[in-house]
């Protein structure tokens, strides 16, 4: 049996080990630089990379890497041995205070937006002691920001960073004004992962899995998740195996993980950790989604982490639980049990709508990928139409405050609006949308429009900015103010009123929806290109300047990266089906035909009668030549939009025209493949990869 308390952690060079293994004076220097950003002496920094060194060598570590995350979306890493030449031809095991505080990768090969040359090759990487160093297949990890020779930012963690002093900074000014004595707001985050399990022998036969991570064919099953017997069923042993599996593995890197259970489609399944802060819970689920495909292959199965691997049944997101605290505990996204906590608590609600009605296009940029746009709308995940859902009861005390009337609460008593009365608000007093991009879940916000394979940098440094703006701009006006209780009420009334048509409790899936939506103004961006599109506006350039998040050269090179990602993928991808086309499924439709024609021969000579296998050849002789037409315009079309020297027509023409295409030629490829005889199948079907790991 798992001695869990001595497991978890065991790992992670925490706080724990540091205060058992540094002295008590460069441990109280650690946690200042931890806690309030003061720099380490360089004393200070051997002592603690002496501490670091014994103790990975002791767990087995025979490296150190610097681990970050540059702007492919996935982590890196270069392994040093901790290896020094010693007289006699010995060795001696050494790390310095240097050598952990700062590394230099090469940069040139990394994405850059076109704003550095190959020969422009310096980079660093900066220890970040606000997150523990860990051991990894016996490297010693520590995690890094990555930042060019003239300092821009070249990785997600940087902006992260950033945008957490920011909002840090900026609710301060709010929580002074309430007579608040927090001295520190951090951001907190919980994110549900999601994903899907193959066999493994079945996805290396399947192409279009290896290249891209998703199906590009399948014809639809008998059997998808109408049934509705897969969400929270009893989870099958092979799977079970893999979670325990996977448990011990996260729990030794001090990884929370708190649930699992099967998901609403066959094959899926979801983890989700307790909460933490954000830069740490982004490090942990890039770990996470790393662990969680080497995992797999132990067990002979393979990790999905695409927002849409398989048509017709439900992609994977990566609910992305966001909720800002004080030093002291308090959630300020908690509605609280006293007039102050709930005017307080208002003023940040009313910061959040104001955050997103005025951004929603850079909160549809935060999610935008090629993979997450076949997701969103699908009828199982949000709409890409960025709305807020509050609940009913907190809605009606919005709205109450709108139209400046009383409030009749459910227990019938009426409550006057203003600051000093404002109504006891529960906890739990909402129910969950589950349709909605951006819900209020009682004491946080679910960002549900975020991918699976998404890095949750992004989308948290941007939910970060847009609320330290708002909190800004409210800050600016009320510290002016000379009647704050007043003031407050007025600035509460005027945002909401603004701000009104953001707030939506229906269901995000309906047409009516969508059409309501256009009627409010609100934006509906479809496609990664034309959310990109809308990222250099003046308003987010301004935003980010204000702040120091993002220089505009940043904003311009992170923006290029997204563009040449997204027709990267696509790319693949047609190549991929094309391939497929001429390679697979043509080739074994003709194999299936001779097989008829061969029977329906020796048939009619014997019989003189067959009609079913001359009906069959029929149709896949109709279906092969619409199949091979199409095949050849998907890719004239290719090669013209690669010729686009504009990227961003180039990305537009691959939405636009690229993969419309794309989906003729799948709708006639899923056509002729429940025609084939089982033999003749150019890969394992929709039914093999969902239903075969038991």
């Amino acid at each position: 049996m798992t001695n869990l308390p001595e497991l978890f952690g065991s790992l992670v060079y925490n706080q724990q080990v540091m205060s058992q293994t540094l002295s008590s004076s460069v441990y109280k220097a650690l946690k200042h630089t931890m806690e309030d950003g003061t720099p380490l002496d360089l004393d200070s920094a051997n002592q603690i990379a002496e501490s670091m060194k014994k103790w990975a060598i002791s767990k087995g570590a025979t490296h150190y890497s610097h681990w970050f995350q540059p702007l492919t979306g996935i982590t890196a890493e270069k392994h040093d041995s901790f290896l020094t030449p010693a007289p006699e031809g010995k060795i001696i095991m050494s790390f310095s205070g240097k050598e952990l505080i700062k590394g230099e990768p090469d940069a040139s090969s990394f994405p850059n937006g076109g704003k550095r040359s190959t020969f422009e090759a310096r980079g660093y990487t900066v220890w970040d002691p606000t997150s523990y160093p860990f051991i990894k297949d016996h490297t010693l990890c520590i995690p890094t920001a990555f930042c060019s020779y003239n300092g821009e930012a070249l990785d997600k963690k940087t902006p992260l960073l950033r945008s957490m002093e920011a909002l840090n900074t900026q609710s301060l000014r709010i929580l002074k004004l309430f007579g608040n004595e927090a001295k520190h707001v951090t951001t907190t985050m919980g994110p549900e992962q999601e994903y899907f399990l193959v066999d493994e022998k079945l996805y290396n036969k399947r192409k279009d899995l290896k290249m891209c991570g998703r199906t590009l064919f399948g014809a639809k099953p008998v059997k998808g998740q109408e049934m509705d017997d897969q969400y929270f069923a009893a989870i099958k042993p092979r799977v079970i195996e893999y979670m325990e599996d996977l448990n011990t593995e996260l729990w030794k890197l001090g990884i929370y993980c708190k649930t699992e259970h099967n998901e609403a489609a066959p094959a899926q399944h979801e983890m989700a950790p307790i909460f933490t802060t954000s830069n740490l819970a982004a490090d942990q689920n890039q770990l996470t989604m790393e662990i969680m495909k080497k995992v797999a292959r132990r067990h002979g199965l393979i990790c999905l982490l695409h927002e849409k691997p398989f048509e017709g049944v439900n992609g994977s997101g990566k609910h992305n639980n966001w909720s800002i605290a004080t030093n002291n505990g308090e959630n300020l996204f908690a509605p609280g049990k006293t007039p102050r906590d709930n005017a307080q608590f208002l003023l940040f609600l009313t910061a959040v709508i104001k955050a997103v009605d005025d951004n929603q296009d850079l909160l549809r940029y935060s999610v935008a990928s090629a993979g997450n746009d076949h997701r969103l709308g699908a009828n199982e995940a949000p709409p890409a139409i960025i709305s807020i859902y509050v609940g009913d009861e907190l809605q009606a005390i919005l709205e109450a405050i709108k139209e400046g009337k009383a409030y009749d609460g459910k227990d019938g008593a009426k409550l006057n609006i203003g600051a000093d009365v404002l109504p006891s608000i529960p906890k739990d007093s909402t129910d969950r949308n589950r349709t909605s991009p951006f819900a209020f879940t009682g004491n946080r916000f679910e960002f549900r429009a975020v991918g699976s394979a998404l890095s949750i940098s992004g989308p948290n440094t941007i939910l970060n900015a847009i609320l330290a703006d708002s909190l800004r701009k409210f800050a600016d006006e009320l510290e002016k103010s000379q009647n704050f209780q007043s003031d407050l009420e007025q600035l509460i009334k005027r945002e909401i009123t603004e701000h009104w048509r953001i707030l939506f409790n229906g269901n995000g899936y309906g047409q009516e929806w969508i059409e309501e939506a256009e009627r409010r103004g609100l934006k509906n961006y479809r496609t990664t290109p034309k959310a990109i599109e809308h990222y250099l506006d003046q308003k987010n350039i301004d935003l980010f300047g204000k702040l120091g998040i993002y220089t505009e050269e940043e904003m311009h090179s992170h923006s290029v990266i997204k563009l040449e990602k997204y027709c990267q993928v696509l790319n693949i991808e047609v190549g991929t089906m094309l391939e497929m086309v001429n390679k697979d499924i043509i080739p074994s439709a003709f194999k299936y035909m001779n097989l008829l024609a061969d029977t329906e021969f020796k048939m009619q000579r014997v019989f003189d009668l067959c009609d079913a296998g001359l009906n069959t050849m029929k149709k896949l002789n109709n279906l092969i030549n619409d199949l091979s037409v199409n095949a050849e315009k998907l890719s004239a079309l290719h090669e013209t939009t690669k010729a686009t020297e504009d990227l961003m027509q180039r990305a537009h023409s691959y939405a636009k025209q690229i993969l419309p295409q794309m989906s003729v030629v799948r709708e006639i490829a899923d056509q002729i493949e429940p025609l084939l005889g089982e033999d003749f199948k150019p890969f394992p079907s929709y039914e093999d990869l969902l239903f075969s790991v038991q």
